[in-house]
């Protein structure tokens, strides 16, 4: 059936699926990791992706001249990769990515709003192609564009957390998601079989990411969030000296004043609770409820800038042995400003 017929139809095959299930994934996650709007904005990057990258192929084919199978098989998804994981590099450094689900649905949209303005493109430029190709393109290319930048994601936030935020955490998983992107394109597998296993698989991944994921959201929510509260609880209670968190304070009063020893377990005690504040939001969305953010989060942020600059960088480091700053605590405050 010729597309010319019913373009409707044809534009509808090839952007929609994968935007349809990057919905669901959003959906899926119980904890709401990516808010809709951020979903939202990051199609929209992968969107500007997509327009830099055409421009670009089209540049390398006229003014270079490199054989169309050259650059599909190599040179695109290389160009392509890197500019769909250039911006979840920039998330994961900037600590507003924090647990592999959350990754995985960041490269998916990235890829989605990629996949989708390039079929519109192609659309534009390749009129009068069969409903079939813009399935194909639909339900295979657009699908395969969303994985392997989800791929790419995720291998970068494993690594991250096992190995820590070196600059080569980021190139494995984008020699993976190049490497799959390149054998896509040299068609080892019929399109139509190509889409089908990525239909296959794609959901089953997935699925296997939220479980892992989730093991280590409840883990790490239920730990924390009992040692947070119990630490909250000796500091308001006055008894934080008989702990050892108190102890190892105590032995700060050699090297530094009490006014700054003061501050630092000021800036402890409001660290717990924004912490505390994090975890409780976290287990409100997976019961269902929406929390709304602080009006007054602004405010304590500022109160921990200033006492931070009180304490001074020595300060910070001896404090740094009870102060809450992983990446995922970091991540904590990110999602308290609603940056994630």
């Amino acid at each position: 059936m010729n597309a010319a017929a019913h373009p409707a139809i044809a534009l509808a095959l090839g952007s929609l699926p994968v935007l349809i299930l990057l919905a669901f994934f959003v959906l899926l996650d119980s904890y709401k990791m990516v808010r809709p709007r951020s979903a939202a904005i990051l199609v929209l990057v992968g969107s500007c992706a997509a327009c830099v990258s055409l421009a670009t192929n089209m540049m390398l084919r006229r003014e270079i001249g490199i054989a169309f199978p050259i650059l599909a098989r190599y040179v695109a998804p290389m160009l392509e990769e890197t500019l769909k994981g250039a911006f979840i590099v920039f998330l994961l450094r900037t600590r507003r990515i924090g647990f592999l689900v959350d990754a995985a649905i960041a490269g998916f949209a990235v890829g989605a709003g990629f996949a989708a303005v390039e079929n519109v493109v192609y659309f534009v430029l390749l009129p009068g192609q069969t409903l079939t190709l813009w399935m194909v393109r639909g339900f295979g290319t657009a699908v395969m564009h969303g994985t392997v930048t989800a791929i790419m994601a995720v291998t970068a936030q494993s690594l991250r957390e096992r190995r820590g935020a070196r600059w080569w955490v980021y190139l494995p998983g984008w020699v993976l998601a190049t490497f799959l992107h390149s054998m896509f394109n040299h068609f080892f597998l019929a399109p139509d079989l190509s889409a089908v296993l990525l239909l296959v698989a794609l959901p089953l991944l997935f699925l296997l990411l939220f479980q892992l994921s989730g093991r280590s959201t409840r883990a790490w929510l239920g730990a924390g969030f009992d040692t947070d509260a119990e630490l909250l609880g000796l500091i308001n209670s006055g008894t934080v000296s008989e702990s050892r968190v108190g102890k190892y304070l105590g032995t700060l009063k050699a090297s530094f004043s009490p006014a700054v020893v003061a501050d630092m377990l000021c800036l402890l005690r409001l660290k717990l609770e924004l912490s505390i504040r994090a975890k409780g939001i976290l287990l409100m969305r997976q019961s269902g409820f929406e929390a709304p953010l602080d009006p007054k989060i602004g405010e304590r942020f500022a109160e921990i800038s200033y006492l931070e600059k009180s304490i001074g960088p020595t300060g910070l480091l001896a404090l740094s042995p009870v102060l809450h700053m992983s990446d995922r605590d970091l991540w904590q405050s990110n999602m308290l400003r609603g940056r994630t």
